[in-house]
């Protein structure tokens, strides 16, 4: 009886000794919050890049020590007193605030690319360590819970981001970056689709025979002849995405520039666009499973052929494609046409 009174004197201590981080769990919201809605100004002038990227790192380095440290100290008995509570929150706060002013440093002029990528990677910090003092806040006082560790493990792989941050000719790297992961995305979407329109294929083969999707002679389940001619123009434009980004990818290597205002702009219109490829590859592909309906693959086909077609009008018109690049863009332009152009045709008689 001793020791559950024991017990349960110390909790209500334990938890008063605590209430520091509730404090700073609050602070921590309010800046992801400013993070997620803001954009930064105009950044601190002069702005030197290599300056940017030594004090982004330190202050992610010294956030994941601060992890360590916190969560150390709450990892066994004897907890922290309520004065080094509050010592490790206020160390808490300071790292999280400097993370996210050394974001704010970044100035529009350097690319919305490059600034997205950033603060992707700061934000991510932070809901970390949000995470880190809420499982702490939430779990019993005695011993070190499972998702402790698991959230103080999510806060050191989330400062390690950093030094995968493109660090190159300021904006051209990030947007090569940004170009080489869309291509990744799309060449496994385009390698999904073939290998289930391989003839004669059960395109549902991996699921489970079930009253809903029937049996393998029902039309829900296949395709038809009709539908496999269409949807043959639908993997040439999908194709198309892979090879316009494969082409994009290496002009924006071997010419990108981000010397001036106009380059750095064309360089994140490029990026901005680019990133629309994915997901309407992806809206093309899912219409494109039985039962097929023609409109919807032929409006889906339209919106892919249209991103398309504007990624190669602004590669066209920027500095990444010199007379020698623009054989390809032509040649890829014909080929979206020709193909959207099958869809129009397979499909004209459902209009």
């Amino acid at each position: 009886a001793d020791v559950t009174r024991g017990a349960l004197r110390g909790r209500p201590a334990a938890m008063e000794a605590r209430e520091p981080l509730r404090d700073v769990r609050g602070a921590l919201r309010a800046v992801l919050a400013r993070l997620r809605e803001g954009e930064p100004g105009e950044g601190r002038e002069p702005f030197e890049l290599p300056r940017f990227w030594d004090a982004l790192g330190q202050t992610f380095q010294v956030t994941s020590q601060e992890a360590t440290k916190l969560s150390l100290a709450f990892s066994r008995p004897p907890l922290p007193s309520s004065e080094d509570c509050q010592k490790l929150s206020e160390d808490v706060q300071n790292a999280i605030l400097a993370v996210a002013t050394v974001y704010y440093w970044l100035p529009k002029s350097q690319g919305t690319t490059l600034r997205k990528m950033v603060r992707d990677a700061t934000t991510e910090v932070v809901e970390g360590m949000i995470q880190l003092t809420d499982t702490i806040l939430n779990a019993p006082v005695e011993s070190l819970s499972q998702e402790q560790l698991i959230s103080t493990g999510g806060v050191w792989e989330a400062c390690e981001q950093v030094s995968n941050l493109p660090r190159g000719e300021y904006n051209q790297a990030a947007v090569v970056s940004a170009l080489a992961a869309c291509l990744g995305v799309v060449k496994d979407a385009v390698e999904e689709m073939e290998h289930a329109l391989v003839e004669g294929q059960d395109p549902y083969g991996d699921i489970m025979e079930d009253e809903e999707l029937g049996f393998r002679g029902n039309r829900d389940t296949y395709w038809s002849e009709a539908d496999r001619q269409l949807l043959s123009s639908c993997m040439g434009l999908m194709k198309a995405s892979k090879a316009c980004l494969k082409k994009v990818l290496p002009a924006v290597k071997a010419h990108g520039k981000a010397e001036s205002p106009e380059q750095i702009a064309q360089l994140d219109d490029l990026a901005d666009i680019a990133n629309e490829i994915s997901p309407s590859v992806d809206e093309l592909a899912l219409s494109m499973y039985p039962p097929v309906n023609p409109l919807a693959v032929r409006l889906n086909a339209a919106k892919l052929a249209s991103v398309l077609k504007k990624v190669l009008e602004i590669a066209k018109t920027s500095h990444v494609c010199p007379p020698s690049e623009e054989g390809w863009v032509q040649f890829l332009t014909g080929a979206v046409d020709h193909n959207m152009n099958k869809v129009k045709n397979f499909t004209q008689g459902q209009l």
